[in-house]
């Protein structure tokens, strides 16, 4: 992780953090593991275009794949509450956007949001999860996609077929 950006980026987050809980205790006492998997997400999933982060928290795994993927624009989104709260938030972006990527990690039962993804995903888009386990949750209106093994877990992959968004 010699990058600068990225080591400014954790040092900034782990600042405050102590001040604002950003990351929880098991993301902090891993940080590193998970600055890690965020740079092997990008490596594999390439991403380009405007991509939407979900649950970002303290930017993990967004902001560390945003530094190494120069040809992708990333959307943080935090909310308090899940599905309504998402499709609510999403409503505020231009109405034009498609999202050619969503990543999101951790954030509560994929198949109570991920269908809310679905009017602003462009045709052949994908959503990457990281999670404790390899898988793919099904969702109508997605295909199953890859399923990636990381340090701490699985980085599985839905897409939207081509011709349907």
């Amino acid at each position: 992780m010699s990058e600068p950006r990225l080591e400014l980026y954790k040092r900034l987050l782990v600042t405050w953090n102590e001040k604002v809980n950003l990351i929880g205790p098991e993301a902090r006492d891993h940080l590193n593991d998970h600055i890690e998997e965020a740079l092997e997400a990008a490596r594999l999933l390439e991403p380009a275009g405007d991509v939407l982060d979900f649950g970002s928290g303290g930017g993990l795994p967004a902001i560390p794949m945003a530094i190494v993927s120069p040809a992708a624009r990333f959307h943080l989104v935090e909310t308090d509450q899940r599905s309504d709260r998402l499709a609510h938030v999403l409503t505020r972006f231009p109405s034009d956007l498609r999202f050619s990527l969503a990543t999101s990690r951790a954030v509560g039962y994929p198949e109570e949001w991920v269908a809310s993804l679905a009017p602003f995903l462009a045709a052949g888009a994908r959503v990457a999860l990281f999670q404790g386990t390899s898988e793919v949750p099904r969702i109508a209106g997605f295909q199953s996609g890859e399923v990636f093994p990381l340090r701490r877990g699985f980085l599985v992959t839905l897409t939207v077929p081509r011709g349907t968004a």
